[in-house]
Protein backbone atom coordinates (compact mmCIF):
# COMPACT_ATOMS: atom_id res chain seq x y z
CA UNK A 1 0.00 0.00 0.00
CA UNK A 2 1.13 3.09 -1.14
CA UNK A 3 -0.47 6.52 0.69
CA UNK A 4 0.44 10.08 -1.16
CA UNK A 5 0.42 12.46 1.81
CA UNK A 6 1.75 15.80 2.82
CA UNK A 7 2.27 16.65 6.79
CA UNK A 8 -0.05 19.06 7.69
CA UNK A 9 -2.80 18.06 4.96
CA UNK A 10 -5.69 17.35 7.24
CA UNK A 11 -7.03 14.42 5.01
CA UNK A 12 -3.99 12.83 4.52
CA UNK A 13 -3.36 12.63 8.51
CA UNK A 14 -6.86 11.01 8.64
CA UNK A 15 -6.06 8.44 6.56
CA UNK A 16 -2.98 8.16 7.94
CA UNK A 17 -4.79 7.08 11.60
CA UNK A 18 -7.23 4.85 9.87
CA UNK A 19 -3.73 2.70 8.65
CA UNK A 20 -2.54 3.11 11.52
CA UNK A 21 -5.36 1.92 14.02
CA UNK A 22 -5.79 -1.09 11.40
CA UNK A 23 -2.18 -1.71 12.20
CA UNK A 24 -1.64 -1.53 8.45
CA UNK A 25 1.55 -1.17 6.94
CA UNK A 26 2.27 1.10 3.89
CA UNK A 27 4.76 3.30 2.54
CA UNK A 28 4.56 6.90 2.37
CA UNK A 29 5.02 9.05 -0.56
CA UNK A 30 5.42 13.04 0.10
CA UNK A 31 3.43 15.21 -2.36
CA UNK A 32 4.76 18.75 -0.95
CA UNK A 33 1.85 21.22 -1.66
CA UNK A 34 3.79 23.95 -1.70
CA UNK A 35 7.64 23.37 -2.89
CA UNK A 36 8.06 23.53 -6.78
CA UNK A 37 4.52 25.14 -7.40
CA UNK A 38 2.89 22.75 -5.91
CA UNK A 39 3.78 19.25 -6.22
CA UNK A 40 0.57 17.78 -6.77
CA UNK A 41 -0.30 19.45 -9.70
CA UNK A 42 2.50 17.83 -11.71
CA UNK A 43 1.50 15.11 -14.73
CA UNK A 44 2.95 12.59 -12.68
CA UNK A 45 0.32 12.71 -9.82
CA UNK A 46 -3.05 14.42 -11.40
CA UNK A 47 -2.72 11.02 -13.80
CA UNK A 48 -2.93 9.51 -9.90
CA UNK A 49 -5.55 12.22 -9.16
CA UNK A 50 -7.08 14.60 -11.32
CA UNK A 51 -7.99 16.67 -8.66
CA UNK A 52 -4.93 17.19 -7.59
CA UNK A 53 -5.47 16.99 -3.85
CA UNK A 54 -4.12 14.25 -1.57
CA UNK A 55 -4.15 11.52 -0.19
CA UNK A 56 -4.36 8.76 -2.73
CA UNK A 57 -4.03 5.61 -1.54
CA UNK A 58 -2.90 2.74 -3.46
CA UNK A 59 -3.56 -1.02 -2.69
CA UNK A 60 -2.71 -3.26 -5.31
CA UNK A 61 -4.55 -2.10 -8.61
CA UNK A 62 -7.15 -0.01 -6.48
CA UNK A 63 -5.67 3.92 -6.79
CA UNK A 64 -8.40 5.54 -4.30
CA UNK A 65 -9.32 9.14 -3.10
CA UNK A 66 -11.16 11.35 -1.08
CA UNK A 67 -10.11 10.69 2.50
CA UNK A 68 -13.70 9.59 4.00
CA UNK A 69 -14.26 7.15 1.17
CA UNK A 70 -10.78 6.01 1.29
CA UNK A 71 -11.67 5.35 4.87
CA UNK A 72 -14.70 3.25 4.54
CA UNK A 73 -13.03 1.57 1.46
CA UNK A 74 -10.50 0.36 4.72
CA UNK A 75 -12.88 -0.38 7.34
CA UNK A 76 -15.04 -2.59 4.20
CA UNK A 77 -11.55 -4.75 3.23
CA UNK A 78 -9.92 -4.70 6.32
CA UNK A 79 -12.48 -5.59 8.83
CA UNK A 80 -10.64 -5.56 12.19
CA UNK A 81 -10.47 -2.72 14.41
CA UNK A 82 -13.59 -1.26 12.72
CA UNK A 83 -14.00 2.05 12.62
CA UNK A 84 -18.24 1.88 11.70
CA UNK A 85 -20.12 1.06 14.63
CA UNK A 86 -22.19 -1.99 14.15
CA UNK A 87 -26.12 -0.56 13.56
CA UNK A 88 -27.17 1.85 11.26
CA UNK A 89 -28.10 4.38 13.30
CA UNK A 90 -25.03 4.57 15.29
CA UNK A 91 -22.78 4.60 11.65
CA UNK A 92 -25.04 7.58 10.37
CA UNK A 93 -24.16 9.59 13.85
CA UNK A 94 -20.74 8.69 12.93
CA UNK A 95 -20.51 10.01 9.34
CA UNK A 96 -22.44 12.95 10.47
CA UNK A 97 -19.49 13.85 12.86
CA UNK A 98 -17.00 13.18 10.37
CA UNK A 99 -19.22 14.95 7.58
CA UNK A 100 -19.58 17.78 10.28
CA UNK A 101 -15.78 18.71 10.20
CA UNK A 102 -14.87 17.05 6.60
CA UNK A 103 -17.29 18.81 4.10
CA UNK A 104 -18.79 21.98 6.34
CA UNK A 105 -15.17 23.10 8.06
CA UNK A 106 -12.42 21.68 6.48
CA UNK A 107 -13.39 22.95 2.46
CA UNK A 108 -13.19 26.33 3.84
CA UNK A 109 -9.82 26.43 5.47
CA UNK A 110 -8.31 24.10 2.93
CA UNK A 111 -4.87 25.51 1.94
CA UNK A 112 -6.14 26.28 -2.05
CA UNK A 113 -8.91 28.17 -0.57
CA UNK A 114 -6.53 30.40 1.82
CA UNK A 115 -4.05 30.75 -0.71
CA UNK A 116 -7.08 31.89 -3.37
CA UNK A 117 -7.81 34.70 -0.96
CA UNK A 118 -4.56 35.97 -0.40
CA UNK A 119 -3.32 35.83 -3.97
CA UNK A 120 -6.22 36.47 -6.64
CA UNK A 121 -8.79 38.34 -3.64
CA UNK A 122 -5.61 40.26 -2.08
CA UNK A 123 -6.44 39.81 0.89
CA UNK A 124 -4.22 40.73 3.73
CA UNK A 125 -2.55 37.60 6.31
CA UNK A 126 -5.33 39.39 9.27
CA UNK A 127 -7.94 38.94 7.19
CA UNK A 128 -7.56 35.34 5.33
CA UNK A 129 -6.44 34.26 9.39
CA UNK A 130 -10.03 36.05 10.85
CA UNK A 131 -11.62 33.81 7.62
CA UNK A 132 -10.59 30.91 9.08
CA UNK A 133 -10.89 31.60 12.16
CA UNK A 134 -14.55 32.46 12.30
CA UNK A 135 -15.19 29.05 10.73
CA UNK A 136 -13.26 26.92 12.11
CA UNK A 137 -15.07 27.57 15.37
CA UNK A 138 -18.54 28.08 14.12
CA UNK A 139 -18.03 24.34 12.49
CA UNK A 140 -16.61 22.87 15.92
CA UNK A 141 -19.09 24.83 18.29
CA UNK A 142 -21.88 23.30 16.65
CA UNK A 143 -19.75 19.69 17.11
CA UNK A 144 -18.90 20.38 20.49
CA UNK A 145 -23.30 20.38 20.68
CA UNK A 146 -23.49 17.69 18.88
CA UNK A 147 -21.15 15.54 21.25
CA UNK A 148 -21.96 17.29 24.52
CA UNK A 149 -25.90 16.62 24.14
CA UNK A 150 -25.52 12.83 23.22
CA UNK A 151 -25.37 10.07 25.51
CA UNK A 152 -23.49 7.96 22.78
CA UNK A 153 -20.17 10.01 22.99
CA UNK A 154 -18.35 8.77 25.42
CA UNK A 155 -14.00 8.53 25.63
CA UNK A 156 -14.32 9.61 21.87
CA UNK A 157 -16.98 10.56 19.62
CA UNK A 158 -19.15 7.76 19.60
CA UNK A 159 -18.45 5.52 22.76
CA UNK A 160 -15.38 4.20 23.82
CA UNK A 161 -13.46 2.94 20.80
CA UNK A 162 -12.12 5.66 18.22
CA UNK A 163 -14.29 6.41 14.86
CA UNK A 164 -13.95 7.52 11.60
CA UNK A 165 -15.51 10.84 13.80
CA UNK A 166 -11.92 10.88 15.47
CA UNK A 167 -9.89 10.62 12.64
CA UNK A 168 -11.44 13.77 11.40
CA UNK A 169 -11.18 15.53 15.21
CA UNK A 170 -7.92 15.09 15.45
CA UNK A 171 -6.44 16.41 12.49
CA UNK A 172 -8.72 19.79 12.19
CA UNK A 173 -7.86 20.72 16.12
CA UNK A 174 -4.24 19.85 15.17
CA UNK A 175 -5.19 22.91 11.93
CA UNK A 176 -7.49 25.25 14.61
CA UNK A 177 -4.17 25.47 17.02
CA UNK A 178 -2.08 26.47 14.50
CA UNK A 179 -4.20 29.15 13.32
CA UNK A 180 -4.45 30.20 17.27
CA UNK A 181 -8.70 29.65 16.68
CA UNK A 182 -10.36 29.94 20.74
CA UNK A 183 -11.14 26.34 21.50
CA UNK A 184 -12.26 27.74 25.31
CA UNK A 185 -15.83 26.98 24.78
CA UNK A 186 -15.43 23.33 23.22
CA UNK A 187 -14.49 21.25 26.50
CA UNK A 188 -15.90 18.12 25.02
CA UNK A 189 -14.11 18.11 21.53
CA UNK A 190 -10.53 19.34 23.33
CA UNK A 191 -11.13 16.30 26.13
CA UNK A 192 -11.85 13.75 22.93
CA UNK A 193 -8.77 15.03 21.36
CA UNK A 194 -6.48 14.37 24.02
CA UNK A 195 -7.68 11.34 24.22
CA UNK A 196 -7.37 10.72 21.04
CA UNK A 197 -3.82 11.89 20.59
CA UNK A 198 -2.69 9.84 24.08
CA UNK A 199 -2.81 6.61 21.73
CA UNK A 200 0.05 5.10 19.75
CA UNK A 201 -1.52 5.20 16.13
CA UNK A 202 -2.42 8.90 16.45
CA UNK A 203 0.50 9.80 17.94
CA UNK A 204 2.51 7.86 14.43
CA UNK A 205 -0.30 10.04 12.09
CA UNK A 206 0.68 13.01 13.45
CA UNK A 207 2.77 15.80 11.22
CA UNK A 208 5.85 15.96 13.20
CA UNK A 209 5.96 12.59 12.97
CA UNK A 210 6.14 12.16 9.03
CA UNK A 211 9.11 11.32 6.95
CA UNK A 212 8.58 15.50 5.24
CA UNK A 213 7.53 17.13 8.35
CA UNK A 214 9.41 20.43 8.47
Amino acid sequence: MQLYSYFRSSAAYRVRIALNLKGLAYTCVPIHLLKDGGQQLKPDYTRLNPQALVPTLVDGDAVLTQSLAIIEYLDETYPSAPLLPATPLARARVRALAQNIACDIHPLNNLRVLRYLKREMNLPDEARDTWYRHWVETGLLALEKMLADSPETGTYCHGDTPTLADTCLVPQLFNARRLKCDLSAMPTVVRIDEACRALPAFQQAAPENQPDAE
